[in-house]
């Protein structure tokens, strides 16, 4: 299989040999001057040094003559490409990582839920005994251990343990009066 790539040595046509003497010639100059254009970023500065040549070939400026100096036109249009890249860019709105807004839309979404859960939650609390609300209060909204809030309260940790349990029974049938499911 024969493969001719455009600009190559095997190139047929003399336009295409012309492509590639012209980038032999100018292309690492070109390319320097691009990439501080770019401040180092070789991946655009690969791609106007393309372009460039792209237009070149299209314009038929592929030889110096006597009308026109190819390499300050080459220079022209890739400082131009770099403006106009620049341009797009600062016209554009700015892009954001795919997680980024995805995490502060959640972020959003959970502290909304919290608010709303911590109002439904406090207001099912009011429906249960003091001695219910009394010790889930030390226990966990204190962020106590059972041990902590039996020297709190005053009491035995198995009345702790006992009261824990019937009160989250209790606040669990006040929620579900209310169409909460926990």
């Amino acid at each position: 299989m024969h493969v001719t790539v455009i600009g190559s040595a095997s190139g047929v046509s003399p336009q295409e040999r012309a492509l590639r003497d012209l980038y032999l010639v100018h292309g690492p100059a070109l390319y320097a001057y691009v990439l501080r254009l770019l401040g180092g970023d070789t991946h655009h500065a690969e791609d106007i040094i393309q372009e460039t040549l792209l237009r070149c070939w299209k314009n038929g400026y592929l030889a110096d003559d006597e009308k026109m100096a190819v390499r300050p036109w080459m220079f022209r249009v890739a400082r131009n490409l770099v403006i106009d890249m620049r341009r797009m860019r600062a016209a554009r709105p700015v892009e954001v990582g795919g997680a980024t807004w995805l995490t502060e839309l959640a972020g959003d979404a959970d502290e909304k839920e919290q608010i709303l859960s911590s109002i439904v939650i406090h207001d099912a609390l009011k429906e249960l005994t003091p001695a219910h609300r009394e010790v889930l209060q030390a226990t966990f909204f204190a962020d106590r251990s059972v041990q902590r809030a039996a020297k709190v309260l005053g009491i035995p940790q198995g009345t702790v343990k006992s009261r824990v349990h019937y009160a989250l029974r209790s606040l669990k049938a006040v929620l579900k009066e209310r169409g909460v499911h926990p």
